[in-house]
């Protein structure tokens, strides 16, 4: 859309999506091209946000095969994912790679799956690879724990994937599961480190997350 370097009256008219505290119509008036853009900017931000994908969401039981299956697939995902950040100095603690299959086996396929994926990807990495180190392992277990129960309750009572969710489901195990380690550690600077550098990670569990939930919402 181009907008006249001049002052003008621009009419936005919205139905059917709450992008507003009201319904009907929305008129911004007499608005310079920057203004005009910020103004819209903020509308695609907030419609990107809200935009969510209905999906086909399971919630396995432990009597079911389809557990153990998807649970083997992500856990793969988590054992391989981890060696190749690895080769980025500092990758680990920066891209928090251990979490991601995490999450999408508990949002996609339910708390079982997510448990299973969230508890045995951290101890067999750790027993084949050493990392992580048995002194951080319980952290990273909680974490992983707090994550599966997040995403998939997330999941079920929403049964769609957008980034919002998504992002409540990282901040939730993140903020919860940070107070634990530092109960635990009586270290505040370890115990924020994923906040003090893991940033890039959550980044990529929010978006990166709803990429391959969206790639798998009709599966």
């Amino acid at each position: 859309m181009t907008f006249h370097k001049q002052w003008k009256v621009i009419f936005i008219f919205i139905k059917s999506i709450n992008i507003v505290p009201f319904s009907g119509k929305l008129f911004i008036f007499a608005m310079q091209e920057k203004t005009a853009r910020y103004f819209l900017n903020l509308i695609s931000i907030k419609l990107i946000l809200i935009m969510a994908t209905t999906a086909k969401l399971y919630d396995y039981s432990f009597g079911s095969v389809k557990t153990y299956l998807f649970a083997a697939i992500f856990i793969a995902g988590n054992l391989l994912l981890p060696q190749l950040i690895h080769f980025v100095p500092n990758g680990g603690p920066t891209f928090l790679p251990i979490y991601f299959f995490t999450l999408i086996a508990a949002y996609k396929y339910g708390m079982k799956a997510g448990l299973l994926t969230a508890v045995l990807s951290p101890v067999i990495n750790s027993l084949l690879f050493g990392m992580p180190v048995l002194a951080v392992l319980p952290a990273i277990l909680i974490k992983s724990g707090l994550l599966a129960v997040a995403a998939s309750l997330v999941a079920k009572r929403t049964g769609k994937i957008n980034l919002i969710n998504l992002l409540l489901v990282v901040l939730a195990y993140q903020v919860i599961g940070t107070g634990f380690e530092w109960a635990m550690s009586q270290n505040f600077f370890a115990a924020v480190q994923d906040f003090r550098m893991g940033f890039p990670g959550m980044i990529l569990q929010v978006f990166g997350g709803y990429l391959v939930l969206k790639a798998l919402a009709k599966v």
